[in-house]
């Protein structure tokens, strides 16, 4: 018993302990300030954005997918060096990249990654058959999303409010393409290969509708995969056909070795392809057999672009290496979701998400406005030659 009443006493002394430091806490918060008041962030404290990226960092296109996450890396610094505010608070901007290694699966995985991890926005995917999977996660979570690549329309004809694009879609390139190849290159037959991807079938499809509205006619039609090397037996078939051009839909790291491949079996058509076809990369793996192709980008030629000049310059001391294709508009991306958070004076998606359909930005890029669809206004397309190792402006099509 007298132990017992040790212990009471020694409790009791604890709680009236206990008391005091809640009413000495208390104390210490402005007056009509709750407790949990007091235990927020001190005023002028900085808010970190979290603005979700992804794009294929591994696999055989990783080169792209590392191009778009560097330009996303450089528009982070520069706004942190900017020092933006938002709704009168100083705010920091802060980057998670995911891979989602060209896989739709993965893709709808890291999408929930992102969602989980507490992303304001997500600037990507690359690959339109990554795109549009993950486009459901983002808007059923309200988060806006731009690509700053994908191209097959159906990306953004889902009737979602979350999705938008920094390029023209296939339908224009597609048609783009296929006019050049008639009006231009004179052709009459023309054999269409694709990936079986959304992007390379998409792309193929479009080009093959130009073609046959514009009087040519598609004399073969072939498949392959978009992990395929060896091509010979789609272009022996193609061969014998005789088309004046082969048309592929799908990554330049299988139309180098196709442009190799047809170079050795003596097939005198000329190459064509889209902007993932648009690159160093091509060049690298085609070597000599890339001379004189032919392949469109989405958007202005560089030197058409109002910020590019500083942009490489910045990109390539940043970086030490050259631009691919996709990541001034990656960059010109997150500059969009931010302008319009300022707007909103928020970060909050359900808050900001309207204005950024309003958007009226000029960037790196140009000009960056969208449709009711969130589609880019004033798409354009350009199409390329390679003369003497290098992408060389032929036309465009479009564009403010």
């Amino acid at each position: 018993m007298r132990n017992f009443a040790k212990l009471s006493l020694f409790a009791a002394a604890a709680l009236t302990l206990a008391a005091c430091g809640k009413q000495e806490a208390a104390s210490t918060a402005p007056a009509g300030a709750s407790a949990s008041t007091a235990a927020s962030p001190a005023a002028g404290a900085v808010e970190t954005i979290k603005i979700g990226q992804v794009s294929p960092l591994t696999g055989p296109i990783s080169h792209l997918g590392k191009d778009v996450e560097f330009g996303a890396k450089l528009a982070i610094e520069d706004l942190n060096a900017e020092g933006v505010e938002i709704g009168g608070k100083k705010v920091k901007f802060e980057l998670v990249s995911e891979d989602d290694q060209g896989d739709p699966k993965i893709g709808t995985q890291v999408a929930q990654r992102l969602i989980d991890a507490g992303v304001a926005g997500v600037v990507g995917h690359l690959n339109s058959g990554t795109t549009i999977p993950a486009s459901r996660i983002y808007a059923e979570a309200g988060i806006p999303q731009i690509s700053p690549s994908a191209t097959n329309p159906d990306y953004t004809r889902q009737g979602y409010k979350t999705t938008f694009r920094m390029i023209a879609n296939d339908v224009q390139q597609g048609t783009a393409l296929g006019q050049f190849a008639v009006d231009t290159l004179k052709a009459k037959t023309v054999a269409v290969v694709d990936d079986r991807t959304a992007y390379g079938q998409g792309l193929a499809d479009e080009f093959a509708k130009a073609i046959t509205a514009k009087g040519g006619k598609v004399v073969k039609r072939e498949f392959t995969t978009n992990t395929a090397t060896d091509f010979n037996a789609i272009l022996t078939a193609i061969k014998g056909a005789q088309p004046d051009v082969v048309f592929y839909g799908g990554m330049d790291a299988q139309a180098g070795p196709m442009a190799k491949q047809m170079k050795r079996l003596g097939i005198k058509a000329r190459l064509m392809g889209g902007d993932s076809m648009q690159t160093p990369e091509f060049i690298k793996l085609a070597g000599d057999a890339a001379e004189s192709l032919y392949a469109s980008a989405c958007g202005l030629p560089r030197d058409k672009m109002p910020g590019f000049a500083a942009f490489s310059s910045k990109f390539q001391s940043k970086f030490n290496t050259e631009i691919q294709v996709f990541s001034p508009y990656e960059y010109d991306a997150v500059h969009v979701l931010v302008e319009a958070m300022k707007r909103a004076g928020s970060s909050d998606p359900k808050k900001y998400l309207p204005e950024v359909g309003k958007t009226n930005y000029t960037g790196v890029t140009g000009k960056v406005s969208f449709d009711a669809n969130g589609d880019i206004n004033n798409g354009a397309v350009t199409v390329y030659q390679v003369k003497n190792g290098k992408w060389q402006v032929v036309s465009t099509v479009g564009g403010a």
